[in-house]
């Protein structure tokens, strides 16, 4: 299927499919990007959920967006298993690369090529059900009695197989290779991606610590205050600009990807303090776009 950020099913002119596809696409993308640590195989997944949907008696469903997390789940679960009967040795080579030593602090492109590649080949390690236990539950907070229905496993079974997932991670997190991700992390994550695709100005500064600094490596200088920040980002990143916005793990930081027509146009770093985005860092130059869409497995 052709990858696309346009619609994927035969009805677009529907408005109740066109709400749903605008309300949900990123989230569902999210959820199979961090399923499936593969972009492309992400979009496919998602593409083909919101076909179904199209295919669908939307009218007849109590709860949509319950829908396409359970479709899309499951189209994850059904890809991990056939990558698992045709194994790939694409991560194995991404974790060759990884040199926990290469982790200076001030080397963005090394952080994001060796830390989320690392965290990437652990998660390849997990069986396809731990693996979605854990992404459901533990990153984007579904309860285990709604894994449940995705895995096809009892709750308790997704209870245990996301706490073995969480235990791998954590014996990952101990050779200092990476951390794993705080749950407060994802959901600042959420509300800053949510802030920037509505073109929220007040959703948006309201994330940001006061006197938040912002820097970016194609322009010299540093902009300091929520107030000066929030627009210049929402017009780089908000409405009508409207790039695709991901979230990436990276370790402690969060990293928010920029992508449009499967092009990295920017990894936005941001530092958390006391709840509060204190430093956003925007890398749009050559390397670190270079560097994002190899994790992405977009080269």
């Amino acid at each position: 299927m052709e990858r696309s950020e346009h619609f994927p099913g035969p009805s677009p002119e529907d408005p109740v499919f066109t709400s749903l596809w605008k309300a949900h696409r990123r989230r569902m993308l999210d959820l199979a990007f961090r399923m499936l640590s593969d972009l492309p195989d992400a979009e496919d997944v998602v593409q083909e959920a919101f076909s179904r949907l199209a295919r669908s008696d939307i009218s007849a469903m109590a709860d949509p967006e319950g829908w396409l997390v359970v479709v899309t789940g499951r189209l994850c679960l059904d890809h991990l298993r056939a990558r698992g009967r045709h194994p790939t040795t694409a991560l194995d080579v991404a974790e060759d690369r990884v040199d926990s030593h290469a982790l200076d602090p001030s080397g963005r492109v090394t952080l994001v090529d060796n830390v989320t590649l690392a965290m990437h080949a652990v998660l390849e390690r997990l069986s396809p059900a731990e693996r979605a236990s854990f992404v459901l539950h533990d990153v984007f907070q579904y309860a285990f009695d709604e894994v449940a229905t995705i895995v096809g496993r009892s709750p308790e079974s997704c209870r245990q197989l996301a706490s073995r997932a969480r235990r791998a991670l954590q014996a990952g997190s101990s050779t200092g290779r990476f951390s794993v991700e705080p749950s407060a992390h994802r959901r600042l994550s959420e509300r800053f991606i949510e802030a920037c695709s509505g073109g929220d100005l007040e959703g948006l500064v309201a994330l940001l610590d006061p006197g938040v600094r912002g820097t970016a490596d194609v322009v010299s200088g540093v902009t300091v205050g929520a107030q000066a920040i929030a627009p210049l980002i929402l017009g780089y990143l908000g409405p009508p600009a409207s790039p695709t916005l991901i979230h990436l793990p990276m370790g402690d930081r969060l990293g928010i990807v920029a992508l449009r027509d499967r092009r990295v146009l920017a990894l936005i770093v941001l530092t958390v303090e006391n709840g509060l985005v204190a430093d956003i860092e925007t890398l749009a130059s050559p390397g670190p776009r270079a560097a994002v869409s190899t994790v992405l497995g977009l080269r």
